[in-house]
């Protein structure tokens, strides 16, 4: 029995002789290596903001490159205790083909988040509409695209129907068209009414004056004139001047008794006389 147990002891230390120094060394490259993946993602990530490179690009290259090197890490420690890297890296590639015909979703989610990234149609912190939603952009990951909705609910859209979809970006452009339409009766002064409302668009604050205000008709309805309303603002300022403007010129028409029509209809009445 303790020949056994001896035989066992340096049958224990021969293996550690053998394969301990290789089995400490890639303990010690790996969490080495990990720690320099880290390192070197912080350095990444400051390099691009100093470069001002897009907040949402600096995240997806970030975790590339931190997927990419400790990729490279686990392949080099796997050498190094003595598993055949070629046969590692083959069984990564079937394991990977695999996978992907699997989830062919999220590779074109994946391929979406990419072209998004590159072309740039919107960026976090653009008022977009897509996918029969609207919000603003509050991040761009690499499979969705979340947006945040006026009413602060949050929209997650898959990259891949984001990207082969029609987008409408709000915030591309810094100023903005605000459309409005107001209805006035039929015996009311067109001129006068025209007037009324460009007085109350030079006199905003917030109005651009270049390209000027418009009025004009737009349409004539069943029972009114309907008058089509455009300015000219700041990206920022369209809901604010277009409350303002609502408000203004329903005073300003109650000021100057401009009516704003109900839909009624007129009934006729024909007397049929008995012979």
């Amino acid at each position: 029995m303790n020949i056994s147990v001896q035989k066992i002891i340096e049958q224990l230390f021969d293996i550690i002789m053998q394969y301990g120094p290789n089995l400490l060394m890639a303990l010690l490259t790996l969490l080495v290596g990990f720690k320099a993946v880290k390192v070197l993602r912080n350095v990444a990530d400051k390099a691009m903001e100093m470069q001002k490179v897009d907040i949402s690009l600096r995240g997806f290259i970030g975790s590339l490159i931190s997927i990419g090197l400790k990729l490279l890490i686990i392949i080099s420690v796997a050498s190094m205790i003595g598993i055949v890297t070629t046969s590692f890296v083959a069984i990564i590639g079937a394991a990977g083909l695999a996978i992907g015909f699997a989830l062919q979703g999220s590779l074109a989610n994946f391929a979406g988040g990419v072209l998004i990234l590159f072309f740039k149609p919107f960026k976090v912190g653009d008022y977009i509409h897509a996918q029969s939603h609207q919000g603003r952009v509050k991040e761009i990951l690499i499979f969705s695209t979340v947006l945040t909705t006026r009413d602060n609910k949050t929209i997650i859209i898959p990259n891949g129907n984001l990207s082969n979809g029609d987008i409408i970006n709000v915030s591309k452009e810094p100023v903005r068209r605000v459309d409005m339409v107001f209805g006035i009766g039929y015996d009311e002064d067109i001129k006068q009414a025209r007037e009324v409302m460009l007085e109350i668009a030079h006199n905003h604050p917030k109005v651009i004056q270049t390209p000027e205000p418009f009025v004009g008709v737009a349409g004539l309805g069943d029972s009114s004139v309907d008058l089509a309303f455009q300015v000219w603002v700041k990206q920022g300022n369209f809901l604010e001047v277009r409350f303002d403007l609502m408000e203004q010129v329903k005073e300003a028409f109650d000021a100057h008794e401009i009516s704003f029509p109900y839909p009624h209809q007129e009934v006729y009445m024909h007397t049929v006389q008995e012979k």
